[in-house]
């Protein structure tokens, strides 16, 4: 029987990581899609819920996305009526963003959606696995959980 190919790299803790990452991210992709969402709105839909009523340039620094990619994705949830912008209590001259009632009510369904899909990632994992597997990552991953 053949080796597979590449097996100097796909014995790297780094490969395998990717692969784990780009599987979990298109099973919740997916998930997502069902509920007529993509990704980075979810994102942003999450942060605002949580900083809400928060200005645009400090959403965008909360999740990583360059300034014009967050005023793309807050068109698109505006337009479809999941977020508001109005003028900033503290300043006039910047806009608070905050979710509506069916921005909520959709941030509830996705939420849903990539806990199942995750669960779908992690299915081959005992409970004790699991948590075990969540703590190591979140060590290497450099975060603080």
């Amino acid at each position: 029987m053949a080796e597979a190919p590449l097996p100097a790299i796909r014995s790297l803790p780094s490969w395998l990581l990717g692969r784990a990452a780009a599987r979990g991210r298109a099973l919740v992709a997916d998930a997502l899609a069902a509920e007529g969402v993509k990704m980075w709105h979810h994102v942003v839909l999450s942060a605002v819920r949580d900083l809400a009523p928060v200005a645009q340039a400090d959403l965008g620094r909360s999740v990583g996305l360059d300034p014009k990619d967050v005023v793309g994705i807050l068109n698109d949830l505006q337009s479809s009526g999941l977020v508001v912008r109005e003028p900033d209590p503290n300043d006039r001259r910047k806009n608070a963003v905050s979710l509506t009632t069916e921005g909520a009510r959709l941030l509830k369904r996705c939420e849903k959606a990539a806990r199942e899909a995750n669960e779908e990632l992690l299915a081959p994992l005992s409970t004790a696995e699991r948590a075990r597997f969540m703590d190591l990552l979140i060590r290497i991953s450099g975060t603080d959980g």
